[in-house]
């Protein structure tokens, strides 16, 4: 009779099975379907009886894919996934009505600097959508988007999985700022030894600004001495205009109207990239899509030719090549 049972609820069986992949947990999974965590131990047994085949093996406290269970992961998630966005994309079909939840995360500079000028523009065209944005590192953001706890996510980072799809959007200069004047800012050329001489003010040591702060320095072969951290952009910019020491960010934080002293580091640092994160093979809801054409019309058909370019490198055993910087536009 269970047998039966559980194969007239082949969805609830798949669901099941996603979400305890995605989020590496049973329990996680139940809470995400509302049940209990042995009716989700029982729904991916009975899955696993009916196709023959241990889907999950267990380390620790987490659970990862079996081989046969990657393969079905692949298989069964975008099917799942356009079934969960059934109702929104029905709707867009039937009434050219935008429904539903959007869920992003993004780095803070992006939630600050560029999406304000996004979502209102957005909310106002689709007035139905309720959108949750989490504030969080790239590398967070990332994990998000693999496990399925976002639509997609916004940021800059320096390593970018093989699942998941890059598409950089935006570019900024760096830019070291400091008190207004300082005495950097009566050197005709600033050069990295000239900066080593000053305390800096920067983001914590697991942000990705200062890893890259950091590898640009020992390229150099030059010591430099961290005076003070502190979380956040506009943290940095009140710290510095108070003389507390010197900074090296992008120029996405800077309107102009600030105290502050600029000099451009181009000549040092590389430029950065902020971009779009998304899984492959995502089903994404009309929510999702309006909204990525509101920051860059172009995206989703790069999404879709980085997709198939992906497809075709594993059919033919190409080793994965991240994609080339795309300059975009600086948006106040």
């Amino acid at each position: 009779m269970s047998r039966f049972y559980y194969k007239q609820n082949r969805l609830k069986q798949l669901r099941a099975f996603c979400y305890a992949a995605q989020l590496k947990s049973m329990s996680r999974a139940a809470e995400q379907m509302f049940l209990s965590q042995p009716s989700i131990s029982l729904l991916i047994q009975s899955l696993e009886k009916d196709l023959g085949q241990k889907l999950f093996s267990r380390k620790g406290p987490r659970i990862e894919l079996t081989p046969e269970g990657a393969t079905l992961f692949e298989m069964s998630l975008p099917l799942v996934e356009g079934l969960e966005t059934l109702p929104e994309s029905f709707e867009e079909k039937c009434n050219h009505a935008v429904i539903g939840n959007l869920k992003i995360a993004a780095v803070e500079a992006i939630i600050l600097y560029i999406l304000p000028n996004i979502i209102k523009p957005y909310s106002d065209t689709f007035q139905d959508i309720n959108i949750k944005l989490t504030n969080c590192s790239a590398a967070i953001g990332v994990e998000k988007v693999r496990n399925g706890e976002v639509d997609f996510a916004i940021g800059s980072t320096l390593n970018v999985p093989e699942d998941v799809i890059y598409i950089p959007i935006y570019t900024f200069e760096p830019v070291l700022i400091t008190p207004t004047g300082h005495p950097l800012l009566t050197n005709k050329q600033v050069n990295m030894h000239d900066i080593s001489q000053y305390g800096l003010i920067l983001s914590p040591q697991h942000m990705s600004t200062w890893q890259m702060v950091d590898m640009v320095f020992k390229q150099y072969n030059v010591e430099y001495k961290v005076k003070l951290e502190a979380g956040g952009w506009e943290v940095l910019k009140k710290y510095v205009e108070n003389g507390l020491g010197i900074s090296i960010v992008t120029d996405i934080c800077l309107s102009g109207d600030e105290n502050l002293g600029r000099v451009p580091l181009t000549q040092y640092f590389p430029k950065r990239s902020y971009g779009l994160f998304l899984r492959k093979g995502k089903v994404l809801s009309p929510a999702a899509r309006e909204f990525i054409k509101c920051i860059d019309p172009k995206a989703m058909e790069l999404f879709r030719t980085e997709e198939n370019r992906m497809d075709m490198d594993t059919k033919l055993d190409i080793p994965t090549i991240q994609p080339n910087i795309i300059n975009g536009t600086k948006h106040a």
